[in-house]
């Protein structure tokens, strides 16, 4: 199959890079934490790497929620309600992790 992209015009093209770098620099960004947090949990730097890592997780799941589910170009009630389901769900992680150390 061959690339469409040779037969694109010079402002085709443009809005191409333009609409594609969004999503490729929070691709970027999302790979770059993750490669932080594994190396972190690999080499364990300090005692209570758990909370470092722990934050950039919700660093992660915030640009999720704030970049490719586009969040912030809606109404200010579908934002006040992501928000709010974002909060149940590390309320409901919270208590998974308070049952499994608690045990």
């Amino acid at each position: 199959m061959r690339s469409p992209l040779p037969s694109l015009s010079p402002e085709d093209r443009a809005l191409v890079r333009h609409r594609l770098r969004k999503p490729v620099l929070t691709f970027l960004a999302l790979l770059g934490l993750l490669a932080v947090n594994v190396g972190l949990g690999a080499s364990q730097p300090f005692a209570h790497v758990w909370a470092l890592e722990l934050g950039i997780a919700g660093l992660m799941a915030g640009i999720i929620l704030l970049v490719s589910m586009e969040v912030l170009k809606e109404p200010p009630l579908i934002r006040l309600f992501s928000g709010l389901g974002f909060f149940w769900v590390c309320i409901l992680v919270g208590m998974t992790l308070t049952d499994y150390l608690g045990r």
